[in-house]
């Protein structure tokens, strides 16, 4: 009998759902904006129950309760997402369709993902997009203890032609996500960031904060690399312009275990890929320890 794996990639404005065979390539793929929970979840509902699996990967938007023995486990907690706060998700989810499902957040799946493509054990994987989220895998494991890491709230210094910027974060106003994550263009110059050029200042400002979180990854962690993913990521000019402030901000401190062309990288899995694949590995491990 054959064996199908699930991925809900539960995104704060798209949930991406797909199904993989027992050798994890994808069967079927769907998309859709997140708009209330009621309708998103019965969705994915509906879904799995017309397209059933053994086991599903979740990897949700947060900040969300991955503590076993809390009263919450399960849902999205704190989250600025309008109407989607203390949300049961995996709940309302199991008890629809009476499967295991490994839920973690989605920059965790992303992280599994590339450890998975990779071979690599220990990595630091950022995502910059809507939101700014942070995961590192140490030895094969997430690291966190009764919950998960939000390095995407991490102070940094601010540019020096930034100063006036208050920043986005509903929270902490000029945190890494306040003044780095993707809607925090669009709140300084008015423009969407897929239509600004690329040769514009403010990638260089975006990325000058990007190369501090990995900074902070670096001497804190030491990864073997620190992957950076995401929409902001996707211009062409950020990844080097990133790598250039990393190499300054280091200033020869301690030696890289490879270049800085590997060691601060894109993302390996194609068309953003990398969380899909690391949930249905996830969704793996659950089911076989059946």
């Amino acid at each position: 009998m054959s064996v199908n794996y699930g991925s809900i990639e539960a995104g704060g404005t798209k949930f991406v759902l797909a199904i993989a065979d027992e050798h994890f390539n994808i069967i079927k793929k769907c998309k859709f904006s997140t708009t209330t929970p009621q309708e998103t979840i019965s969705k994915t509902i509906k879904y799995f129950k017309e397209n059933r699996v053994s086991a599903i990967g979740l990897g949700s938007f947060g900040p969300i309760d991955l503590n076993l023995s809390s009263k919450t486990y399960g849902y999205i907690t704190s989250t600025p997402k309008v109407g989607w706060k203390n949300i049961n998700l995996v709940g309302q989810l199991k008890e629809a369709l009476d499967i295991p499902i490994y839920f973690t957040t989605d920059v965790n799946a992303s992280a599994y993902g590339e450890m998975k493509n990779t071979g690599i054990k220990n990595l630091v994987y950022l995502t910059i997009g809507t939101g700014i989220g942070g995961s590192a895998i140490q030895n094969g494991y997430f690291i966190g203890g009764i919950g998960h890491s939000e390095m995407g709230h991490q102070r940094i210094n601010r540019h020096k032609d930034d100063f006036t910027f208050e920043g986005i974060c509903p929270f902490h106003g000029d945190c890494l996500e306040g003044v780095a994550a993707g809607p925090s263009l669009k709140a300084r110059t008015g423009i969407l960031g897929e239509k600004i050029p690329s040769d514009d200042s403010i990638w260089d400002i975006l990325s000058y904060y990007i190369a501090q979180a990995a900074i902070n990854a670096t001497l804190t962690l030491a990864p073997e690399c620190v992957i950076l993913g995401g929409g902001v990521m996707e211009k062409s000019n950020m990844i080097s312009l990133t790598q250039k402030h990393f190499i300054s901000m280091l200033n020869n401190y301690i030696d890289l275990p490879c270049s800085v062309e590997k060691y601060i990288r894109l993302p390996t899995v194609k068309e953003n890929g990398s969380a899909t694949l690391g949930n249905f590995y996830l969704a793996y491990s659950l089911f076989t320890k059946k």
